[in-house]
């Protein structure tokens, strides 16, 4: 889904170039056209998106799923390259030919005359219509009669540059900027297991019946002794009970210790401490069930306790994920500083551990690859205001896809810190060609100079991110939260991204610089020199006067 948002936009940018092309050139220029068009870009965007998840995939990563997403997307970003570079503009040139020959472009074969079509019935026309009846054939500029094309010249650029529709257009990105600033200021980190789960799943009932009813009590931890220890040892008891302080214990330590003091039996040495742990208590019924949490090795004729195992329950507030990762991040360094070696583990801590790293490490990683990536475009640029500009769009845009996925309740969790790194390089696919455009365009106006620029690239990012958006329908029907959590991201960042192509940049730049007045001296200055040596040229022959 990720790296079709990239393919799509190359091939909706080159077939928008070779449209732009006119027909009756030949098919080694009509290419060449296209190709110094569309491919300076495309491959100034294929190189961030390589160098973002690049950054993701180095060793510098620590969650391997991260990693290997990334890596899988920096493969996928070069076949997808090499594909529109070669394949793709192999098979314009052969579309070419067919539109040069009049042959159909689904059928190849010949497309009949008018006067033929005319007799035939209408969805024979419709089938076989190439387009070209009501116009001359090698007509200069065709493309001008695409309907998204002739629907953004003749109706939505005059229409989004009124003066009148201005205002609201500058209300709506104050709203937009207000809700966005408002989530960012909400984050959550996404330790809930929930969000892990398949939706109608059997864990998910018990998850929110537990958080619902039992909330309270923190998951049972497993506390594990992996070496042989002094158990009749009063040090050893003393630092068991150190540990397990502030828990709720369910321990065969605790019991037979307490089992021992109602039976006033001494056990103060290690033969006495074994055998009456081995032949009286876990012999009674109601202990029996400690014998797996007790491992025993026998030497010789001596037996030793090798390893074994406690239950700790904590008591929490209502925020139990949080405080359980506390409370985990505090039993650890005690297992490597303790003369008792221990190890504490539930297996909801292998989530725990995931989320403790979401929101710290990918962001320092996502927020260095967009630090690169900004610097990297600085020195790519062709106009300093057009990157000025560019930073501005993209770091709306991932405000507004960070501050509203947090008010539509999505964690910050894996698949959110892929989409919010994969939002900046969809941004700059799109925003830039519109921004370089309309910075280098010589019209009179920035109005002018927006519109040129919405009427040369609007076609390709209004087809691509509509195909984008109606790719990730399937997602609605997949029933996991990850996977919804992907639909809700990647909708954010396509409708943030068409917000600000179609609505807000169009404004916006014709309020701010780049100023279009030195455009308009350099003209006059030309038009002024060529006055001038259009008189001198007079002056020199004045029977060209009488003969014109």
């Amino acid at each position: 889904f990720l790296i079709s948002g990239h393919g799509t936009k190359g091939v909706f940018e080159l077939l928008s170039g070779w449209r732009r092309t006119r027909e009756n050139l030949p098919f080694k220029d009509r290419v060449a056209d296209a190709y110094s068009d569309v491919m300076v870009s495309y491959t100034m965007t294929s190189s961030l998106y390589f160098i973002a998840f690049g950054m993701g995939a180095s060793p510098f990563t620590n969650i391997e799923a991260v990693k290997v997403f990334c890596q899988n997307m920096c493969v996928s970003i070069l076949l997808n390259y090499f594909y529109i570079f070669s394949f793709f503009g192999s098979c314009l040139v052969f579309a070419g030919q067919l539109e040069q020959n009049r042959y159909h472009s689904i059928f190849c074969c010949k497309i009949p005359s008018a006067e033929y079509l005319d007799r035939k019935p209408v969805w024979f026309q419709t089938m076989m219509n190439d387009g070209h009846q009501h116009t001359s054939h090698h007509e200069t500029n065709p493309y001008q009669h695409h309907f998204i094309q002739h629907f953004l010249r003749e109706h939505y650029n005059e229409w989004i540059t009124n003066i009148y529709v201005k205002p609201f257009v500058v209300i709506l990105y104050l709203i937009y900027a207000s809700f966005s600033f408002m989530g960012c200021l909400q984050i959550n980190d996404g330790a809930n297991i929930i969000n892990l789960l398949a939706s109608e799943s059997p864990s998910v009932s018990y998850a929110l019946i537990q958080q619902k009813y039992f909330s309270n009590y923190s998951p049972v931890i497993g506390f594990y002794i992996y070496e042989p220890l002094e158990y009749w040892n009063g040090t050893v008891q003393e630092d068991l009970k150190t540990l397990s302080q502030g828990f709720n214990t369910v321990s065969w330590i605790e019991q037979y210790y307490q089992y021992l003091r109602v039976g006033n039996i001494s056990a103060t040495n290690k033969s006495d401490f074994i055998s009456i742990l081995q032949s009286s208590f876990l012999k009674k019924p109601e202990f029996q069930h400690f014998k797996n949490d007790i491992i025993f090795s026998k030497a010789g004729d001596e037996n030793n306790i090798i390893a074994s195992r406690l239950y700790l329950v904590a008591r929490t507030s209502e925020n139990t994920q949080r405080e359980a990762i506390e409370l985990l991040e505090k039993l650890r360094p005690l297992s490597l500083i303790q003369s008792i070696k221990f190890i504490v583990f539930n297996p909801t801590f292998v989530f725990m551990d995931h989320y403790g790293l979401s929101v710290t490490m990918p962001v320092l990683i996502s927020g260095f690859g967009i630090l690169l990536v900004l610097i990297l475009t600085f020195f790519l640029v062709i106009h300093p205001l057009g990157n000025f500009w560019l930073i501005l769009s993209v770091t709306s845009i991932e405000l507004g896809v960070l501050g509203l996925m947090t008010l539509w309740n999505v964690d910050m969790d894996c698949i959110s810190i892929l989409c919010l790194i994969y939002t900046l390089n969809f941004a700059i696919d799109h925003c830039a060609p519109l921004l370089y455009t309309f910075v280098l365009a010589t019209e009179h106006t920035r109005t002018q100079c927006i519109k040129n620029s919405l009427q040369v690239h609007g076609t390709a990012i209004l087809q691509n991110v509509s195909s984008f958006l109606i790719g990730l329908v399937p997602l609605l029907f997949v029933p996991s939260n990850l996977t919804f959590t992907l639909f809700k991201c990647l909708l954010l960042a396509g409708s943030c991204t068409l917000l600000h192509c179609f609505v807000i940049l169009p404004v916006f730049l014709t309020f701010f610089p780049p100023s279009k007045k030195h455009h308009k001296k350099k003209k006059r200055a030309k038009r002024k020199e060529r006055e001038e040596i259009e008189c001198i040229e007079i002056q020199e022959n004045p029977d060209h006067v009488t003969a014109v």
